[in-house]
């Protein structure tokens, strides 16, 4: 039983929905951070930045590597990546209603290592946990559905 588990969850498509998510992660918080830190931009304009350059990089990857859909005539690409767009702009809103509840409502913001703002990390932290796992059920029920 536990090997037919194992069979069932841990196959191709969930290994490269993971390492693809781990790599959208990074984009996401590159685009974050360098936005949050260097630019110091407020971490809500932050975040839909980086937001959207890891919905338009999770696109390319999901589409080409975990689901293996290599459909290109004009017409399915524009469906489909409305598609994708409209179930991401859903845990687009997610993500930062939970930023702001986590960071601002309970005041995760105010907590600081040395002028690290930690809190703020571990807000984001937790919401892109969240994010993976509502984005991979999206992207297998609906967008990439074979």
């Amino acid at each position: 039983m536990i090997r037919r588990i194992w069979e069932k969850c841990v196959n191709y498509e969930t290994v490269s929905y993971f390492i693809c998510g781990v790599l959208t992660t990074l984009v996401d918080w590159g685009v974050f951070g360098l936005l949050n830190e260097g630019v110091q931009m407020d971490y809500r304009i932050s975040t839909a930045i980086s937001w959207f350059g890891a919905v338009v990089f999770a696109y390319v990857s999901n589409k080409l590597v975990v689901f293996r859909n290599y459909q290109f005539q004009p017409a399915y690409l524009w469906k489909e990546w409305w598609s994708f767009f409209a179930a991401r702009a859903f845990s687009g809103i997610l993500t930062m209603i939970l930023m702001i509840v986590l960071v601002d409502t309970l005041s995760w913001g105010t907590f600081y290592l040395g002028g690290f703002e930690a809190g703020l990390y571990l807000a984001k932290a937790v919401v892109s946990a969240v994010n993976l796992v509502v984005n991979y059920v999206f992207s297998k029920l609906w967008i990439f559905k074979r």
